[in-house]
């Protein structure tokens, strides 16, 4: 991957935000759930379809803050409209662990 510039990274709008609401997907080709984030009054709440079944459940979400990419554009996950990107990295399998800051912070924070 080739190197970019500040200037770049800037135009990746990554913001934290809370999960409100959490709904299994099992109409997904891949298990997921739909989460419903609330990103604070700017930017509002907000849909995603996110593959992380195998560490959380709809329960373990509610309330938990997440980062997510927020300026990409709508994209059809199946019948759901998922409309950021929640971020996370892969365990030793391959699963998907979410990012998020270590202490509370406002939601609608952009990481710098």
């Amino acid at each position: 991957m080739g190197e970019i510039t500040f200037d770049d990274f800037l135009k990746v709008d990554i913001r934290v935000g809370r999960a409100v609401r959490a709904e299994p997907y099992p109409e997904a080709r891949k298990p997921a759930i739909k989460l419903w984030i609330n990103f604070g009054p700017e930017i509002g709440e907000k849909r995603s379809s996110a593959q992380i079944t195998a560490h959380y459940t709809t329960d373990t979400l509610i309330g938990r803050q997440v980062m997510a990419v927020v300026n990409f554009p709508p994209r059809q996950i199946g019948k759901f409209m998922s409309e950021v990107l929640v971020l996370g990295l892969p365990d030793d399998t391959g699963e998907i662990v979410l990012i998020a800051p270590d202490q509370d912070v406002p939601v609608g924070g952009r990481m710098h």
